[in-house]
């Protein structure tokens, strides 16, 4: 007599909802007083960069395609807070300044490359949406609409091969959700049990269309289930439940147990890029959102409530301005690269 496959809740190999148990167990993390405050300085010198940058952008001093990162500032503080920096890569799409800001990487070197000047970190030849960084094991900034989440399985692969204890950040929007390449790297990521925790950033527009028009199944995090790949949902607009499930996402991939899946619910504010009008959505819309679920003035609240006063986050706000608009006189007084540099980072020099 054939024996009866077992069901998801008979076979213990397959429950994918177990993460999702963990972190529902305790949603928000238990940041000290000083980590809050990092959190919050760290997401304030996002937006304010990347305020910055859209100016930048509307004065000609940015040329080429600018994705902004405003509104979704808890999900790189909340997930990239958890890493080890030493060990652990991270790789994402072309919206990147937060990412990379969020690594830690000195803003003036961000900026520079955003106005395509030498000291910019690729040279100035990578602009907004082609930023790299070995020595910081960050990635990329990739055009190609998903590319970047099978590169991310690479790097993956790399930590395993290595027995370096390293695992990789690949993140992705909701646009990318739909590409073939994405599902080959979940089941390869699945086949060989990779370190990587792939992360949707659900901004829920795509280029500019909802995901209720583009996606047949809208809730991302159980785009892994063919895969046996478990999923987390997450509110991204909160940074300390970001950073909750990385806790519980990072642990398990840590343990050898393979890749998770974590959709990150937020909300752009701008449009895809500089050159959106975003004319399929209302102001309105927007306006409630940063009214009611901005992740900074959230986490601003948690502050005041416990103990800090206006005049702490004024100055906070007021030294990261400095530094954003120090980034900026130091990209807009640094040289363009020499001519020569067409010729270079061509092929690879050595293998």
């Amino acid at each position: 007599m054939a024996q009866t496959a077992a069901t998801p809740s008979d076979d213990a190999d397959f429950l994918l909802h177990s993460l999702q148990d963990a972190f529902e167990a305790k949603k928000r993390y238990d940041a000290s007083p000083e980590e809050m405050l990092e959190f919050y300085r760290q997401m304030l010198l996002i937006r304010r960069f990347e305020e910055k940058a859209g100016q930048l952008y509307g004065l000609g001093l940015i040329g080429g395609f600018c994705h902004l990162y405003i509104g979704q500032e808890a999900v790189a503080i909340g997930l990239q807070s958890a890493l080890d920096n030493d060990r652990d890569s991270v790789i994402t799409g072309y919206r990147d300044h937060g990412h990379m800001l969020a690594y830690g990487i000195d803003p003036k070197v961000i900026m520079a490359e955003l106005t395509g000047r030498e000291a910019g970190i690729s040279k100035g030849k990578g602009g907004s949406m082609h930023m790299f960084s070995t020595e910081h094991k960050f990635y990329g900034g990739h055009g190609i609409v998903g590319a970047q989440v099978a590169l991310g399985g690479g790097l993956a692969l790399a930590h395993q091969y290595n027995e370096d204890g390293g695992i990789c950040l690949a993140y992705f929007g909701d646009g990318a959700a739909n590409q073939g390449q994405v599902y080959e790297t979940f089941n390869m990521a699945a086949l060989w049990n990779l370190p990587i925790v792939f992360v949707v950033e659900d901004n829920q527009y795509a280029m500019g269309t909802s995901t209720k028009r583009s996606s047949a199944e809208t809730r991302f995090y159980r785009r892994g289930t063919s895969f046996r790949i478990p999923g987390m949902e997450v509110n991204g607009m909160d940074v300390l439940e970001v950073r909750a499930a990385a806790e519980v996402a990072f642990a398990h991939v840590r343990a050898g147990q393979g890749p998770v899946l974590m959709e990150c619910n937020t909300y752009r504010y701008r449009g895809h890029s500089m050159s959106d009008p975003a004319k399929y959505r209302t102001r309105e819309e927007v306006q409630e959102q940063r009214d009611h679920h901005d992740p900074i003035e959230g986490l601003k609240k948690a502050l005041l409530e416990s103990g800090k006063t206006e005049e702490d986050l004024k100055a906070i706000d007021k030294a990261i301005r400095a530094e954003v608009s120090n980034a900026a006189d130091f990209a807009e007084t640094s040289p363009e690269p020499e001519s020569s540099e067409l010729y270079t980072d061509v092929l690879v020099g050595e293998y």
